[in-house]
């Protein structure tokens, strides 16, 4: 076998896996593609179950790695900014306990002073 086939042997699984590397980051979702505004307030966890937490992703979608999570009872959230994508729900930037990250902003309430 010659060494230009041997080579392409493995290229192409190696092109196929960049491929599909590609693809996938470019389906997800991130804030320059969604409509945002800048929330800038403190927050507390609403509406998760007390045995459950808050799951706090890398990027806004429900796919994204996890990074960290808050407890059902989480309060002192730091909401920087919140996007909007229209068909989903919406995304906020937070910072919890050091860590950033984007969480469903439905388990969010802003604290009322």
């Amino acid at each position: 076998m010659s060494l230009i086939a041997k080579l392409s042997k493995v290229a192409k699984p190696a092109m196929f896996g960049m491929v599909a590397i590609m693809a996938a980051t470019a389906a997800q979702t991130t804030s320059a593609n969604a409509t945002g505004y800048y929330a800038g307030y403190y927050a507390f966890v609403k509406d998760v179950a007390y045995w459950d937490r808050l799951n706090m992703r890398k990027w806004p979608a429900p796919y994204s790695q996890k990074v960290s999570s808050i407890p059902d009872n989480g309060w002192g959230i730091w909401v920087e900014r919140c996007i909007v994508k229209q068909g989903s729900s919406d995304w906020c930037k937070v910072k919890y306990a050091g860590q950033w990250g984007w969480v469903n902003s439905r388990y969010l309430q802003q604290y009322q002073y």
